[in-house]
């Protein structure tokens, strides 16, 4: 089954590739820098660039069969792009009247830039469309500019999960934070 949707994913892929688009990127690089990020829904040809993404943001990351599990199951999952170039993404759950958001990273290159906060709002906002009335997130107390912006968007602390995450020497809490929606 995975076959069958490698290839839809390639064959939507053939479809919408724009040469002219890549012509303009490849002999103009100034184009490229100076591209918006768009965000998109997470295809299944993404995984591998995503865990990339992930190995190189994160000591303690993600592996790769998460990824490919929170696209099979059909969690909300959206990629930030920048000139067909993937530079992050965000992966939530929606349901119950809540959401929950498993992961926001962004590439080691583009951190800084505003795009986890388009990623995050983008969560918010699919969250509020499905009726959600809040939303949860754990984050590590050693990253205060994640920490930073969760506060900046609403969210408060409301817990601490105990040894959630591991850690080099054994496992670091997490700060369980939450925010109303609507």
């Amino acid at each position: 089954m995975d076959f069958f949707f490698d290839i839809l994913d390639k064959a939507r892929r053939w479809m919408t590739y724009d040469a002219e688009v890549s012509f303009y990127y490849k002999h103009f690089p100034s184009l490229v820098e100076n591209a918006e990020v768009n965000l998109r829904p997470m295809v299944r040809a993404d995984i591998d660039r995503l865990f990339a993404i992930e190995t190189s943001a994160y000591e303690f990351h993600w592996e790769l069969e998460t990824f490919r599990s929170c696209f099979k199951i059909g969690y909300h999952c959206w990629i930030a792009e920048r000139a067909r170039d993937v530079v992050g993404y965000g992966i939530s759950t929606i349901g119950a009247g809540e959401s929950h958001v498993l992961n926001v990273c962004v590439a080691p290159d583009y951190q800084g830039r505003g795009i986890g906060r388009m990623i995050l709002n983008h969560l918010i906002q699919e969250a509020t469309r499905f009726k959600a009335d809040s939303m949860f997130l754990e984050v590590r107390p050693s990253n205060p500019k994640a920490i930073k912006l969760y506060r900046s968007m609403g969210f408060n602390e409301i817990g601490t999960r105990k040894g959630y995450y591991p850690a080099r020497h054994g496992r670091e809490d997490a700060i369980v934070m939450a925010r109303m929606l609507g």
